[in-house]
């Protein structure tokens, strides 16, 4: 099985988005209520404490990144090609944190890394240097950095329709996972 042709069964599907979905005609969201995290230095004042909106349970915890004005997390083809995606590699929504960025403005990669206890983040059309990073790197390169390694990609909806951008994106995500 390869990334271009994954396929689930109805009962799986179900089970994966049992209760992770949002119902946008009941405004009803999925969050996770968490603390921010501690911070050493002066109080900051640039931006309020708010719980982070997330999708996913972080058990493994890999960081996914992403920039969708006007979204909660993802549009429905994004977090279907994306499933796939994690499905290939071997994962669940569970093992991840979705987080779009757009609802979290100002937030950078030490406040994020720190509070997921991120061992991996995948970056979809975020450039590292406006996650906040101080290296530079292309895309599908991983590179490692403060314990972490990140991952920088086009958009879910430019990899899904593209298919030598999906087969570089796979080749990182073998090397990333040990597939």
């Amino acid at each position: 099985m390869d990334i271009n042709h994954i396929e689930l069964s109805a009962k799986v599907v179900a089970d994966l988005y049992g209760s992770t979905l949002i119902d946008e005609k009941t405004s009803s969201v999925v969050q996770q209520a968490v603390a921010p995290p501690a911070e050493t230095g002066p109080a900051r004042t640039d931006k309020p404490d708010t719980a982070w909106k997330t999708l996913g349970n972080n058990q493994r915890n890999i960081l996914v990144v992403v920039d969708n004005p006007g979204i909660t997390y993802l549009a429905d083809n994004e977090l279907t090609f994306l499933t796939g995606v994690l499905g290939a590699c071997k994962l669940t929504l569970a093992d991840v944190a979705i987080l779009n960025l757009h609802t979290h403005p100002g937030a950078g990669y030490k406040e994020l890394v720190s509070h997921f206890n991120s061992k991996v983040v995948l970056l979809f059309a975020v450039n590292p240097a406006d996650f906040g990073l101080p290296v530079s790197f292309p895309y599908y390169q991983l590179q490692p950095f403060a314990g972490c390694t990140f991952l920088y990609a086009p958009s879910l909806p430019d990899l899904e329709n593209d298919r030598v951008e999906k087969s570089k994106l796979w080749v990182c995500l073998k090397r990333l996972f040990n597939l």
